[in-house]
């Protein structure tokens, strides 16, 4: 009963959007019916709350740029029946194209995000009370990766992978998403070496410490695109690379480049970083040691959110 009452309400909503943007989206629509066909079995109850869940998350993010606005509409596309439309004024929703394609790969996936939707909520919380395009930095590629983007239309949303079939595999259905490869130099059975070698590079102190180029500390991200370095990013998510077993690269590096990034900030403003599967001794060691327990404001699940300002002090000789 559940399955049913979910997949329908799930297909009226997008039904409805589709509907709306028939005229200029007809991709969109025949793009729908082809994956409902694919996808004419119910997934397992939990996932579809998950999935209508992410959905309504998705059209609250569309909420935020609607406009109620006098316009020329009909309920059908009277340009193609030659019909003249009427004038009336109704509320417009302007999905943009990455919304629509978010909503729909959801609700006809048999995949969810990893993130619970309490956690996924903080991050849109966070988006909305900013009020404007973001920038956005995600650490990890996955089948969350459309929904974080269609939260921030309009802004810039970049993703950064170690897997580079992983980064043509979620491309090759997201092909609208920006995603780099990054090379890691770390390995989680080196976390605790790295948390007290650190301290003896000047290149990784808090004062001294920066990412382009910097090979002498380890834990510095160093070649990156440069677009990561010369933009200045308002959210970052840190939800990988992997960092359960021995070989992974581990959160190391990102946590610690997020810090000096957040640190390093030249505009007005915080910046929110959010680490995920705090539950794990690396993350959590890591986010205590570079992002400091001063700046969390919420955990929610196995999720951390901070909140750091840049910093002036010239004489920090730690970051917390």
């Amino acid at each position: 009963m559940f399955h049913n009452t979910t997949r329908t309400y799930i297909i009226n909503t997008i039904s409805h959007l589709t509907l709306s943007h028939t005229c200029n989206n007809t991709k969109v629509t025949r793009s729908f019916k082809k994956q409902m066909m694919k996808n004419r079995y119910p997934l397992p109850e939990r996932r579809w709350f998950v999935a209508m869940a992410v959905v309504g998350l998705i059209a609250t993010a569309m909420f935020l740029t609607n406009a109620i606005r006098t316009s020329e509409t009909s309920y059908l596309c009277p340009g193609a029946l030659g019909i003249r439309s009427k004038t009336r004024t109704e509320f417009s929703y302007d999905a943009s194209p990455i919304q629509l394609r978010a909503i729909l790969h959801y609700a006809t996936s048999r995949v969810v995000p990893q993130q619970s939707v309490s956690e996924i909520k903080i991050s849109l919380d966070v988006i909305k009370s900013l009020g404007r395009p973001i920038n956005f930095l995600v650490f990890g590629l996955g089948h969350d990766s459309l929904m974080w983007a269609s939260f921030n239309p309009g802004g810039t949303t970049v993703f950064l992978e170690e897997d580079p079939k992983w980064v043509h595999s979620i491309l090759k259905d997201a092909p609208g998403l920006r995603a780099h490869t990054v090379r890691y130099r770390t390995q989680l059975r080196d976390a605790k070496g790295l948390l007290t070698s650190y301290r003896s590079e000047p290149s990784c102190s808090p004062t001294k410490a920066y990412l382009r180029g910097n090979e002498a500390c380890k834990l510095a991200l160093e070649n990156l695109p440069d677009e990561v370095y010369e933009t200045e990013w308002d959210l970052i998510m840190i939800d990988a690379p992997k960092g359960y077993f021995a070989e992974a690269p581990g959160r190391m590096a990102a946590v610690f480049s997020a810090a000096v990034m957040a640190r390093n900030r030249k505009g007005s403003g915080v910046t929110h970083v959010f680490l995920h599967d705090v539950d794990r001794k690396v993350e959590k060691v890591y986010a205590e040691e570079f992002l400091c327990r001063k700046n969390l404001v919420k955990g929610v699940g196995r999720l951390w959110h901070f909140q750091i300002p840049p910093s002036n002090d010239t004489h920090a000789s730690r970051f917390c």
